[in-house]
């Protein structure tokens, strides 16, 4: 099953369950249930399977338009795709995948080292990489800071989860990052991190059940620039050093952590330097079963 959020012109952001790419509204109104955040917690409430509850209150006829028509703008005057869920709060994790920690320890200037040694230790790199209002949907922009030269993508897995430690779902994601900001030295990764447009998710939420395995997945990665494509990569999720559960459990661990927060896993796509974002750049982000990220880079002060 797969879930999302759209923008209705007059009401605002709404949930919505997308069934052969056909577009039905999932609302209960005498219970405030409109976004997938109302419904998340509903779920844990009540203990109710968030699927059943979708399922209960989904609307039987479908929108007049497809999941094509929604999923090409972010015109907030129109329908259209909006965030898949408004996370109250946003983790990321770094180093789960080899390629990665070369690639930092290369990079920074102080502290060798440090990031391989990160990738080999029992505790992974955990932080905090912002809320709803960090947060992008798709067609919308992603961030570069003003004061950095290199601000890069690093695609990835990103989990929905509930606050007893439950996967809720699947999305694409896009933890955008000022490299130059963190390789001058990695005290300055919160500024490197958390910025407007830092974090986009979406396009929609694979609901997790027992037949999805997340490890199966790979994921595309497209930079185009005046309609050239300057940038690719790929990789797959079974090349994660760290298990998602194992990177859950670190999460909670002394830390209570909301309905809806979301985890981003780690990227094992590095972009090259020669192709740092620029403004008006077109970042396309394909996980086959979920879907495809597309957003435009601004800059942002």
């Amino acid at each position: 099953m797969k879930i999302g959020q759209i923008n209705h012109p007059s009401n605002g952001v709404q949930m919505v369950e997308i069934k052969n790419d056909l577009v039905f509204l999932v609302e209960n109104k005498n219970h405030k249930l409109i976004t997938v955040l109302d419904f998340i917690r509903c779920s844990t409430e009540s203990g109710a399977k968030l699927e059943e509850i979708v399922e209960e209150n989904c609307c039987s006829d479908p929108l007049p338009f497809g999941l094509n028509d929604l999923n090409n703008s972010a015109n907030k005057n129109k329908y259209c795709l909006e965030l898949p869920i408004h996370s109250p709060e946003v983790w990321a994790c770094g180093v789960t995948y080899k390629k990665s920690a070369e690639f930092r320890d290369d990079d920074t200037q102080t502290s060798k080292g440090i990031y391989d040694y990160v990738y080999s230790s029992n505790r992974p790199e955990l932080f905090y990489k912002g809320n709803e209002k960090h947060c992008t949907g798709p067609n919308n922009y992603i961030g570069i800071r003003k004061d950095s030269s290199f601000t890069a993508v690093e695609p990835e897995l990103a989990v929905v989860l509930d606050s007893k430690k439950q996967i809720v779902g699947f999305m694409a994601s896009n933890d955008v990052s000022a490299w130059d900001i963190e390789r001058e030295n990695p005290l300055y990764l919160p500024q490197s991190k958390i910025f407007l447009g830092c974090c986009s998710i979406g396009p929609l939420i694979l609901l997790a059940s027992s037949e999805i395995n997340p490890y199966s997945f790979s994921i595309q990665c497209d930079i185009k620039r005046n309609g050239l494509k300057i940038f690719s990569g790929t990789t797959d999720l079974n090349q994660m050093k760290r298990s998602i559960n194992e990177l859950i459990e670190w999460l909670f661990y002394a830390n209570p952590v909301s309905d809806g927060a979301v985890l981003l896993t780690g990227t094992g796509i590095i972009q090259t330097e020669d192709a740092a974002l620029r403004e008006g750049d077109i970042v396309e982000i394909t996980i086959p079963e979920i879907g495809t990220l597309k957003n435009f880079a601004k800059v942002v002060h």
